[in-house]
């Protein structure tokens, strides 16, 4: 399976990191770092041709222009290994993405999980995931609590992460190229000014 996202830029990469290396000295959680690049999924696919993959995924960014987004707070998918997360905010221009990443390449998925739905997908940035514990949660997220997840991040590029080993590694960075669209600017006001010349005449008597 292949992983179709969007890496962090690297201002937020590495404030990311800096928390899951902490989670790492503090509790011994390490599983997360098999992908070294924090990341948001849209979806994860088996694909027919990773090469028609990486083509609909280069027009796609080509005709994306960077935007926004934000986080905030903490959240739990539960079960026998709890995966901690920091939550995305789904906007008009995310939403919008998604869609067009799982139009695009829908032609080429031999499979996918169902997650990646527009109905089911929650974007987040992974902080602890596979090695944590029922009995670990409240401990970590009293750690994390320490510090605020309200992030606005610069989304700017689509990547395709590959399972190499234990690894999960870039295969290869799509930039955004769009051009941002601009209000247009107010008609300039023009004002028409007259002059009124009043002659008044003194009639004599």
């Amino acid at each position: 399976m292949l992983a179709i996202t969007t890496l962090l830029t690297p201002l937020y990469a590495a404030r990311i990191n800096r928390i899951i290396k902490g989670l790492e000295t503090e509790f011994g959680l390490d599983d997360v770092q098999a992908t070294p690049d924090p990341h948001i999924t849209y979806q994860l696919a088996g694909v027919r041709k990773l090469s028609m993959l990486k083509s609909v995924l280069r027009e796609v960014a080509r005709t994306t222009a960077p935007f926004e987004v934000h986080t905030t707070g903490l959240g739990v998918f539960p079960g026998p290994n709890p995966v901690i997360y920091i939550p995305v905010l789904r906007t008009d221009a995310l939403n919008q993405l998604h869609q067009r990443v799982i139009r695009a390449t829908a032609p080429l998925c031999l499979r996918t999980d169902k997650f990646s739905g527009p109905e089911c997908w929650l974007p987040h940035i992974s902080l602890a995931l596979h090695d944590t514990t029922p009995e670990l949660l409240g401990p970590v997220l009293q750690y994390l609590n320490k510090q605020t997840f309200n992030l606005k991040l610069t989304l700017d590029n689509l990547a395709i992460l590959r399972q190499e080993g234990d690894l999960f590694l870039c295969e290869e960075t799509f930039p955004f190229e769009g051009q941002a669209v601009r209000a247009p600017l107010p008609t300039p006001l023009t004002v028409v000014s007259q002059q009124l010349t009043v002659e008044i005449t003194r009639e004599g008597r």
